[in-house]
């Protein structure tokens, strides 16, 4: 229906109607459609839902990143949402862009990356706030998209790539640390028992001969070849 505001400007408002069919005969044969009332008032009053990009936005770290976000708002009062507002689908659109810029401009690229649910719940907070005289709720937001540039791109993987490495470096050397302090403690033991520098050798030889190849071992004690190694006799010649 057609209803003049204060300041003679015609504006359409939809209102809910209630109504019953009192007589379904007069109702079919003078009215074509008379559920049009009710759907055109329950589309305004649906969920919809309004995308919002940003092409480049300065994060707090100085980066600039590109976002993609998603609005999820429905109208409460239709008759505050034409006359409070000029259109406000378009107003709605235009304030979650600005409120993407002044919220995202808070956070740094770590943050942005790994907090999409706390900037979506602050990003629903504050739109729904300043929605509320326009007749608007605004029930979610979400952040469906974060693209960084390719020069970025590149130097994180180059970044994350030389911290792997640097990671393996590290655990290699404190596993030849730990095996040295191991090798270290079994010299101490075998020093101190001979008995198990004989059983370590014959665990050698095991090991040895369990393996296919064409070599042949001849076990030999190392202490009978002390009663054939002779101090060699060094000559002196008077000069």
């Amino acid at each position: 229906m057609q209803v003049l505001s204060r300041d003679s400007v015609t504006v359409s408002v939809d209102a809910v109607v209630y109504y019953r069919v009192k007589n379904p005969i007069m109702a079919t044969n003078n009215v074509e459609d008379y559920s049009l009332l009710y759907h055109s008032v329950a589309s305004l009053r649906q969920s919809r839902r309004k995308r919002t990009r940003s092409s480049g936005i300065l994060s707090r770290d100085s980066v600039t990143v590109a976002v993609d976000a998603v609005v999820y708002y429905r109208v409460q009062n239709p008759t505050i949402a034409v006359s409070n507002v000029e259109n406000f689908s378009h107003s709605t659109r235009l304030l979650a862009a600005t409120t993407l810029r002044n919220v995202l401009g808070t956070k740094n690229l770590a943050e942005i990356l790994s907090e999409r649910e706390t900037i979506s719940h602050t990003m629903q907070s504050s739109l729904d706030e300043a929605t509320d005289p326009w007749g608007v709720k605004v029930e979610r937001v979400e952040i469906k998209d974060v693209r960084l540039p390719v020069q970025l791109q590149r130097a994180m993987a180059a970044e994350a790539e030389a911290a792997r490495e640097a990671r393996a470096k590290v655990i290699a050397a404190e596993g030849e640390q730990k095996a040295s302090r191991a090798l270290r403690d079994a010299a101490e033991v075998i020093a101190e028992s001979p008995a198990a520098l004989q059983l370590r050798y014959l665990q050698t030889l095991n090991t040895i001969s369990a393996e296919k190849n064409s070599t042949i071992i001849f076990p030999l004690p190392i202490d009978i070849l002390k009663h054939f190694i002779k101090p060699s006799k060094v000559d002196k010649y008077d000069l």
